[in-house]
Formats: structure tokens, C-alpha cells, sequence
């Protein structure tokens, strides 16, 4: 992640700030700056910041996307202020071989465990992805 943080507690302190975790994954999903509808790849999009979504004027039903929308976050209720901390101790696992627990991931983050497994679950699908430059999941058809 770049000049992150060292420790986790940094991490956490560093991605408690939305606007800073907003700008993080906007550089990641777009690093040439361009906002473009995940739906159709329209460029012609507005930011409506009380909503914290872009508004595509392209036409198409699903006209309004989020910061989340086609990356592992999507149709989670978790804030990114939680994720990000969570995919920066899994990225910077100084255990090894052992990995992260999610009862480890739930004490730091304060998050259930259940939450935690889900996350994990979630970040790990998505290192396996070819795309996890843009953060993209893809869940496993069942």
C-alpha cells in the first residue's frame, strides 16, 4: 500500500478518516483520475457528494454507483474505515505461514467475528483475482 502506515494501530488511526480512504480507493479504481460508470464505462458522470454516489447520464437503469460498486466492498454494509485496515493487515501479515484469524482481525478492528470471517473470506477471493489491482471481486459461482 504504498507510504502506509508501519504498524496496525497506525493503520487504523491512518484509515479512520473517510475522506482519506475515499481518495485511497478513487486513486486505485481510477489512477488516471477519470471517473467511469462501472455499468456502461461512460465517462459523463457526476459526483453527488450528500450521497456519496456518481450519477451516469448515459440512460441505463443502474444510472447512480458508488465508490464500492464492483469492487470487494460492494454489498457490504461495512464502511470502508473498516476495510481498509482489514486488507492492510492482510497485505502486511508479519505471521507468515499462519496468516490473519478473523478472531484477530475482530479484536483490532472491533468488529464481530462473524464480520471479520466475512471480510477475510472477501480480501482473500479477491487476492486470488488477477484484478486486485483495482480491488475487483468476483464471487465464485456455487
Amino acid at each position: 500500500m504504498g507510504d502506509g502506515p508501519p504498524m496496525l494501530q497506525d493503520a487504523i488511526r491512518y484509515f479512520a478518516d473517510y475522506p482519506r480512504c475515499h481518495d485511497l480507493v478513487l486513486r486505485w479504481r481510477w489512477p488516471d483520475g477519470k471517473v467511469s460508470c462501472p455499468e456502461c464505462g461512460s465517462e459523463k458522470v457526476r459526483y453527488l457528494a450528500r450521497n456519496r454516489v456518481w450519477q451516469c447520464y448515459s440512460g441505463h437503469p443502474k444510472a447512480r454507483f458508488s465508490l464500492k460498486t464492483g469492487t470487494l466492498f460492494e454489498d457490504s454494509p461495512i464502511h470502508l474505515e473498516k476495510w481498509l485496515p482489514a486488507v492492510w493487515l492482510l497485505l502486511n501479515d508479519m505471521n507468515g505461514s499462519n496468516g490473519v484469524s478473523s478472531r484477530e482481525l475482530s479484536r483490532s478492528l472491533g468488529v464481530s467475528q462473524k464480520t471479520a470471517w466475512f471480510m477475510l473470506h472477501r480480501i482473500r477471493l479477491a487476492m486470488q483475482s488477477k484484478k486486485f489491482g483495482p480491488l475487483k471481486y468476483e464471487p465464485r459461482a456455487v
